[in-house]
């Protein structure tokens, strides 16, 4: 594919960014399954159902386009996903495993926010006025799912982690002690 032109590089962004939701997709309900603190399982069955309607928009857009979404894997999120799957075949504490995967939640909504940024703002530089609404409703949305994370791991997880600490701290010093 050569990329000659904005218009051409926009569609191909959208290919990649649409194998990227397929892709997540597959990984939320093993997230949702790996996580213990029932708020976050929460949030990423909720999520699910958004990436559900992400991938419904692109489609809409593609359609609009009179373009196929398919053709490209996202490299990036491929690799993204691995490292949240390594994450959940760890072994430990709860609370520091479910820190694990809000960490790796984080770095795909980050991701994906530029990602829709920068095709939102190449729709609106091709007068794809549409495409534009769409696309700033899903990073709108991710923006929101970002910030759900944040408040997970600030009021729970992060806390939680924090006291198991705490707690190994203890009984390492009080192991040492009793020698």
């Amino acid at each position: 594919m050569k990329l000659d032109s904005l218009h051409t590089l926009y569609v191909e962004e959208l290919r990649d960014i649409y194998n990227a939701e397929n892709q997540l997709l597959k990984a939320l309900p093993k997230m949702a399954k790996g996580a213990t603190s029932p708020e976050l399982k929460q949030a990423f069955e909720d999520h699910l159902e958004e990436t559900q309607g992400h991938v419904e928009r692109l489609e809409e857009i593609f359609k609009a386009l009179d373009k196929s979404p398919k053709g490209k894997t996202c490299k990036a999120m491929k690799g993204l996903v691995e490292e949240g799957s390594e994450i959940l075949e760890e072994e430990g504490e709860d609370s520091v495993l479910d820190a694990g995967i809000i960490a790796a939640a984080q770095k795909v909504e980050h991701y994906e926010i530029a990602s829709y940024g920068t095709v939102r703002t190449w729709a609106n530089l091709l007068g794809e006025e549409e495409a534009a609404e769409l696309l700033q409703q899903t990073l709108d949305e991710e923006g929101e799912a970002d910030k759900k994370l944040n408040e997970l791991a600030e009021e729970i997880v992060n806390e939680e982690a924090l006291s198991q600490e705490g707690e190994e701290k203890e009984l390492a010093t009080a192991g040492s002690r009793s020698r």
